[in-house]
């Protein structure tokens, strides 16, 4: 492989094709189902499909099939098989939806418009996920464009990860004959902690959301006349809080909820904790004199990838501070996310978690926890020697630096969907959300450059896997 003319073939598709297409994919506000009940009907999740369609369409290589997939009910999938030269299959994963605007774009900035700033490209969805399937395919063209063999792929491109991907099983399900059984799995809708090295990620934690609500009152009084007499529904909300989470330390305290870290996911932990330093914490938008969690960047990291956290993420019963009056309210209600470190039962820590929240209400009030979802976490399995030095090369040919392993807090269910399916497979996970790029709150960025680089080592590990890594090579 010649590094430099791959670079290069890369580095012009993009700027010629993947950035004004991915210009016109932010403007399209194809917001994730659970966003969006009415999707089908607003038409904007089709419009983005055929958009990256029609990319691809006419960027294929000879013999490569495209299908738009839409199951009855389901949201669309796009299907890419590109002919390999080897007896193997690589399957290759990214996502088209989109989270919501979320608020405190700064001017001139836009979820739905997108802008070019100092090599980023501003706007919602172009980090996560849209560039994966150019990104995928464009790894593979640059292949064909030095003659470099490589296994069958399949690009896989759902519509609902965002939301859980409660579609994909029943694609996965339609499509298991073709796709058959891969022996790499590369996705491109993970985290990377600096820009200048090539990350991978090792685990996912899961994720478990329910809505906590408290009633005290039928309707809501006079504050100076029943405050003293009915609890206030806020406090006993506190207090059942407590219960789960320890308010000063923010550690769980559901042991259902907890997990064992691996010796290796440590050291790698340490590792990435000495080469980002005090950046663990600086990518995140403290505001003045705001300290993170720890002084130590090694526990942050375990804290945010391989520990259980409680994030209340929505609010229902209390008004605006504006519009509030001296009133006992009646009800209060938390929507409560966990994260669940890999490993742990998702179905039994929602049990025990509803189990505590609800157990001997104080006061007997009416308290309930009502699931709306769970899933697991992800452990990568060990990583065979030829793909580690092929991430390892990739890392040192086009960033000049090691490449660095390191867990994500968040969930990508694919990633678990496929571990158990296919047990013996090598998975690359690695994506383009490095600091500040803020994938689901206001001034998402793609850093244009490190898309590039991402797309360029991709490309090699392809090769790598077809040359040395793909039993049953024919070469």
């Amino acid at each position: 492989m010649n590094a430099q003319q791959l670079k290069q073939f890369v580095d012009r598709v993009w700027d010629d094709s993947i950035i004004p297409t991915l210009c016109d994919y932010i403007r399209i506000p194809n917001k994730s189902e659970n966003f969006d009940p009415q999707w089908a009907e607003h038409g904007h999740m089709d419009k983005a499909a055929e958009l990256m369609r029609k990319w691809c369409e006419a960027h294929a290589l000879a013999g490569t099939t495209i299908e738009l997939m839409r199951l009855p009910g389901r949201t669309p999938l796009l299907y890419i098989e590109v002919p390999g030269d080897i007896d193997d299959t690589v399957l290759m994963y990214g996502h088209l939806d989109k989270q919501p605007e979320f608020t405190g774009w700064l001017p001139g900035l836009d979820p739905w418009t997108p802008v070019i700033r100092d090599g980023r490209l501003y706007g919602r969805g172009g980090a996560d996920d849209g560039y994966a399937v150019f990104g995928s395919l464009l790894s593979l063209l640059a292949l064909a464009d030095q003659n470099i063999p490589f296994a069958r792929c399949i690009i896989l491109i759902e519509a609902g990860e965002e939301s859980g991907s409660p579609d994909l099983p029943a694609y996965i399900d339609a499509l298991a004959g073709r796709i058959g059984e891969p022996s790499l799995v590369v996705c491109l809708d993970a985290e990377c902690s600096n820009y200048d090295q090539f990350w991978c990620t090792t685990s996912l934690r899961g994720n478990l959301i329910g809505t906590l609500r408290v009633e005290v009152l039928r309707e809501g009084v006079h504050s100076g006349m029943a405050s003293g007499i009915a609890a206030s529904s806020f406090r006993i909300a506190r207090q059942l809080l407590a219960r789960v989470e320890d308010a000063a330390t923010g550690e769980i305290l559901v042991s259902e909820l907890q997990g064992n870290i691996p010796a290796d996911r440590l050291q790698q932990a340490a590792a990435a904790a000495s080469a980002l330093g005090d950046a663990v914490h600086r990518k995140l938008p403290f505001v003045e004199g705001m300290k993170p969690m720890s002084d130590d960047p090694a526990e942050l990291l375990l804290n945010s990838t391989w520990r259980p956290t409680l994030s209340v993420t929505g609010v229902e019963g209390i008004p605006a501070a504006s519009n509030a009056g001296n009133v006992l309210r009646p009800m209060t209600a938390f929507v409560l996310s966990f994260r669940l470190p890999p490993g742990v039962d998702p179905e039994k820590a929602a049990i025990a978690v509803k189990q505590t929240l609800e157990a001997d209400p104080p006061y007997g009030a009416h308290v309930a926890f009502e699931l709306e979802s769970s899933m697991g976490g992800w452990n990568a399995p060990s990583t065979e020697p030829w793909l580690a030095d092929a991430i390892q090369s990739a890392s040192r040919n086009f960033f000049g630096r090691d490449a660095m392993y390191m867990g994500t807090g968040g969930s990508i269910p694919f990633m678990g969907m496929l571990s158990e399916k296919f047990p013996k497979t090598q998975f690359l996970v690695t994506g383009v959300l490095g600091p500040h790029s803020n994938a689901h709150g206001p001034n998402e960025f793609l850093d244009i450059e490190t898309g590039k680089r991402v797309t360029a080592c991709v490309s090699q590990v392809v090769a790598e896997h077809g040359r040395r890594g793909a039993p049953g090579s024919r070469l």
